[in-house]
């Protein structure tokens, strides 16, 4: 089976670190014809374009505050001016903050879903005008969160935002079905990202060795990696997905809904 992205454009948010990265980079080397990438530290833009372009693959760094209204627009108009066209987009940037039902405040929703659902919904909305523009077909793809089924309570506004995001990915799918438009989402389950190193191990004062510690409770006695997400990005990018559009994949070692299984973190 051949997973490749040979001569596909990507546009990828949440490119200068954790997932984005990593799906940056197996883009790469899995034959993308360019990649614009989107993050918010130039100097790690830097250093991830060069790393793409060792891999012979065209890179370009757009710099952007997703939660900012008019940055989604701008970021497409870059990539499209750069890239020539985007046939795929990832929406794998978002903000983690925690934030319960009891002490989640207006400024706590605004920024959480500004860059959550706000922007993919506005980046889903230009490629898909490029790609109907030119008549040919795209695959979009939105990392999403196992949480969007509940959530831990901490995480509740998170949750409402994946929740929205699972939603408009089967809007998107159904709606563009005959545009050839596939989208698809995927449920990631924990994963060690340096996003969620820093909130557990710093902020929420779990120390250094959180992730062994959270690890020794799973039923694989591991967390979910950003390579084996990254690959499952690549896979339903690809033309070997075939026709899947609309999908919501839980990839996480549970089944939700069996006895005594739910989300614990």
């Amino acid at each position: 089976m051949n997973i490749g992205l040979d001569g596909k454009t990507l546009v990828v948010t949440g490119g200068t670190l954790g997932l984005g990265e990593t799906i940056c980079r197996l883009a790469a080397a899995s034959g993308a014809a360019s990649i614009a990438f989107v993050g918010r530290n130039a100097d790690r833009g830097a250093g991830v374009a060069k790393a793409i372009e060792s891999l012979n693959c065209p890179a370009h760094f757009i710099r952007a505050e997703l939660g900012e209204p008019d940055a989604p627009a701008a970021v497409m108009t870059e990539a499209i001016a750069k890239l020539g066209r985007v046939d795929c987009l990832v929406n794998a940037a978002a903000l983690t903050d925690r934030a319960s039902l009891l002490d989640g405040t207006l400024a706590d929703w605004d920024r959480l879903f500004a860059v959550n659902a706000r922007a993919p919904f506005f980046l889903m909305q230009a490629a898909a005008a490029d790609m109907k523009a030119r008549r040919a077909p795209g695959s979009i793809v939105n990392i999403l969160s196992v949480n969007a089924h509940c959530g831990a309570p901490e995480l509740a506004i998170y949750s409402a935002t994946k929740g929205a995001l699972s939603t408009l990915t089967r809007n998107a799918a159904n709606a563009h079905l005959a545009d050839r438009i596939r989208v698809n989402g995927i449920n990631m389950g924990w994963v060690a990202t340096p996003s969620e190193n820093v909130m557990q191990g710093k902020i929420l004062g779990n120390g250094d060795d959180w992730e062994r510690k959270a690890a020794s409770g799973l039923p694989l006695k591991r967390l979910l990696t950003m390579d084996e997400v990254a690959q499952f990005t690549l896979f339903l990018l690809s033309d070997a997905s075939g026709l899947m559009t609309g999908t919501l994949t839980d990839l996480e070692q549970t089944v939700f809904g069996a006895p005594g299984r739910g989300i614990g973190w």
